[in-house]
């Protein structure tokens, strides 16, 4: 379940980082009673960050193959690749 706090609480920095890493999922920050921040653990980040990469490079692959990309082997891919880099 989501944790969500009030802006006043951002005060106390160790609590709100401590429930960032406790949790590992982010801290939603209301203004107003409305969402402002979201605050998250560098980790947390980090894994997110990876995971945006990860799907924005098989977007880029289904993208370049619905344009009529070539499609490799992957067993041909890997030998080839072996053999350029002497794996």
């Amino acid at each position: 379940m989501p944790q969500i706090k009030p802006i006043t609480e951002l005060r106390n920095t160790n609590e709100i980082s401590e429930l960032c890493h406790a949790k590992k999922e982010p801290v939603f920050i209301t203004k107003n009673g409305y969402g402002d921040l979201v605050v998250l653990s560098i980790e947390a980040y980090e894994e997110l960050m990876d995971v945006l990469h990860t799907d924005t490079v098989i977007r880029e692959a289904e993208q370049e193959i619905a344009d009529g990309g070539e499609l490799v082997d992957a067993r041909e891919a890997l030998t080839s690749l072996r053999r350029k880099h002497s794996l």
